[in-house]
């Protein structure tokens, strides 16, 4: 009885062998039970109690067809041990090789047909554990009855449970070699429980009948498209009367006719896989399979990106693999060992976030990451993923002291298995999903972001421009004429990489200020000017464009996740014409070929006047990709109004067809002056430039 007592011990790598039915004989264990009836070729038969501890057997000359036994709800179910779980072996040597791109079809909690009978078969990889039971309402959560089984000894666990079906909660209890017992939420898990129970769901996420058919045909990889996202915390942008989350369902709702109003193509949503700590903003990731249940379930989800869709906006989610919380139900010491994190905490530990690192060395761990990102553009058609933190993933002292980190084996900083870990990722989602977008989200130095010889993203945030032009508009006016290179610099490296200019969450949190607080003026009228020139220099400058939620409504306290934006600024007049100014210049960017087209070389950008330090003024064309269009754009940033100002005419173009836009007009909040009368003499063209203005115009070649 050497198997019953590995059972009982729950030390058993393979309960199946033992328990169930084997040559006429029927092995049942049931602790705390004196006897056992069970139903065997549909007549009801008593157990014999071999053991006290709870082991009955029954045995008969005639064949067992088929028996069931009863369940703490007093249920008759067909026994578990009666069928053989399914794990194919060639799912377990693709993820052995860290090349499973569809390990969430396999590993988690599935529905399934065997021997006729439907249910539901549990599935877990934890290579180093004794023993891992499932438990759950379907087993009045004891960790003896539903011992699962190390399939081919691999490290993967399965278990299949007959007669139930979606929306079981459920956990595993995982018995480590150093017998201590650990209860985790299940990694591969679609759906969860709302913060603090955490228990998995087993959930459908393969029947959604989408409606995104054009949406999905026609999307295609294009640099040479706009590309206008607006940033969206979910819980933050508007709440309910009642409580903190709105349904997706509802946001779709919300959401996509301000999108389309605004003039924004993309929404870009702070990631909304799993965590357990609403201040984090989704950071934290607890479930990297689950999108959490705050705001519903996955199918509400996925009728929210199907609605986008028809509505032919993009939908982009920001996506974090480079760390994860501590939090004991999650993946930390999951199996009793590093199993996830990297055993050495100068590699394994994040001081900064007070976060584990995965350990992108280990093969199925760079598996289980790369089948996420994967997940979400397969089950959820989702368009682009933002990788956060590149930079953390790509160098071993980030945010670490000498004597913090260890060299590589090239005596160098640089994280080699996770570069590697980065090139598969994108090589995996360009292979299997060629029209889907990967952003990084990357502020070194490093060469080769968006090259496909290097890291192969297809774009990455330009966070040297952002840091610069923000510190530029920080600058009081008579000082700015000394900082005119933090703008002017930025084109000595535009063309390096394919870039997105971010104006993201992240500049208006931790006293950072909004962006209309950034502006240091005291006179309302030049916050909103400068606040105007700022978005329309973002718009004219080469590279796509993000925008975080509330900078279009000029607030002026920064962003608080746990209130939502303060609306109530568009019933004041200025707020409200800064508004439509951001809905003119945002459609306005979108139909302007010359402002989209060629933002990767300097094809489509022509300096004419970066030298004017004295005035504060820069003045530059953009080009389309056949030339058919080009766009003249000066900005003053100064205070002055610039009468008869001298620009000399740049070869590019001829002459000035017509005024695009002017951000000083009256209906924007402006002083409205006169700037109608342009004059073309010689080489040189006089206007007038009003104070802290920038001004668009349409020119002919």
């Amino acid at each position: 009885m050497e198997d019953f007592e590995l059972i009982y011990n729950h030390e058993h790598f393979c309960p199946h062998l033992f328990l169930g039915l084997h040559e006429n004989r029927i092995r049942v264990f049931n602790p705390g039970f004196d006897e056992l009836v069970l139903i065997v070729n549909g007549k009801k038969v008593k157990a014999t109690l071999i053991d006290k501890r709870g082991l009955f057997e029954f045995s008969q000359k005639e064949g067992i067809k088929n028996y069931q036994i009863p369940y703490p709800d007093k249920v008759f179910r067909c026994d578990p041990y009666f069928f053989d779980p399914v794990i194919e072996k060639k799912d377990i040597e693709k993820f052995k090789k860290g090349i499973h791109y569809k390990l969430y079809d396999v590993l988690g909690a599935h529905k399934k047909k065997i021997k006729n009978v439907s249910g539901i078969q549990f599935s877990l990889w934890a290579p180093n554990a004794k023993s891992v039971s499932v438990v759950g309402d379907f087993n009045n959560w004891d960790k003896t009855i539903h011992q699962m089984k190390n399939v081919d000894e691999s490290g993967i666990w399965a278990i299949f449970i007959s007669e139930i079906g979606f929306n079981e909660l459920y956990k595993f209890e995982i018995f480590t070699k150093d017998n201590n017992l650990r209860i985790k939420t299940d990694p591969f898990a679609f759906y969860t429980e709302l913060r603090p129970h955490n228990s998995a769901i087993v959930f459908d996420v393969d029947n959604f009948s989408w409606n995104d058919e054009k949406w999905m045909s026609k999307r295609k990889k294009d640099f040479n498209k706009p590309v206008n996202i607006y940033e969206v915390h979910l819980q933050s942008w508007k709440m309910p009367k009642e409580g903190y989350f709105l349904n997706y369902k509802k946001l779709a709702h919300m959401l996509m006719p301000y999108l389309k109003e605004m003039g924004y193509n993309y929404i870009e949503i702070l990631p909304i896989m799993e965590h357990p700590l609403d201040d984090s903003w989704g950071y934290q990731v607890s479930n990297f399979f689950a999108i959490t249940s705050r705001y519903g379930n996955p199918k509400d989800f996925q009728y929210f990106v199907d609605y986008m869709h028809q509505n032919d906006i993009g939908v982009i989610l920001d996506w974090v693999p480079a760390h994860f919380p501590v939090d004991d139900f999650a993946l930390h010491r999951f199996d009793g060992t590093y199993l996830f994190e990297h055993n050495d905490p100068k590699r394994g530990f994040h001081p900064q976030w007070n976060t584990f690192i995965f350990e992108f060395g280990n093969k199925q761990v760079e598996n289980f990451l790369i089948a996420s990102a994967l997940f979400y553009l397969d089950k959820y058609h989702i368009d682009a993923l933002r990788v956060d933190a590149v930079s953390s993933l790509l160098y071993l002292d980030f945010a670490r002291k000498k004597g913090e980190w260890t060299p590589n084996k090239f005596g160098g900083n640089e994280n080699l298995e996770a570069i590697e870990f980065i090139k598969h990722l994108n090589k995996a989602v360009k292979d299997n999903f060629t029209n889907v977008l990967m952003i990084a989200e990357e502020a070194s130095p490093f060469k080769g972001v968006t090259d496909k010889n290097g890291l192969n993203f297809d774009y990455k945030w330009n966070m040297g421009w952002m840091t610069d032009t923000l510190k530029y508009f920080q600058t009081k006016s008579e000082f700015r004429k000394k900082r005119q290179g933090l703008l002017t610099f930025s084109l000595m490296y535009a063309f390096d990489e394919k870039f997105i200019l971010p104006f993201s969450h992240d500049e208006v949190v931790h006293e950072k200020n909004s962006f209309f607080g950034k502006m240091p003026f005291d006179n309302q009228d030049d916050k909103f000017s400068n606040l105007k020139l700022l978005y329309s220099y973002m718009m004219c400058h080469p590279g796509k464009k993000l925008n975080f939620m509330g900078i279009e409504l000029a607030t002026k306290k920064e962003w608080d996740n746990f209130c939502e934006l303060d609306w109530d600024l568009l019933k004041n007049e200025k707020n409200k014409k800064f508004n439509n100014f951001v809905k003119d210049i945002n459609h306005l960017y979108l139909n302007s070929p010359a402002l989209y087209q060629d933002d990767l070389s300097f094809s489509g950008f022509s300096w004419v006047d970066f030298e004017d330090e004295k005035n504060s003024v820069i003045s530059f064309i953009r080009i389309s990709k056949t030339q058919k269009f080009q766009y003249f754009c000066i900005f003053n940033f100064s205070k002055n109004i610039l009468n008869n100002y001298s620009i000399k005419k740049n070869e590019k173009f001829e002459k000035i067809k017509k005024l695009i836009l002017n951000t000083d007009e009256k209906k924007y909040g402006g002083k409205g002056l006169n700037i109608d009368k342009i004059e073309i003499k010689d080489k040189n063209i006089i206007l007038t430039i009003p104070s802290y203005t920038a001004l668009i115009f349409e020119v002919e070649k």
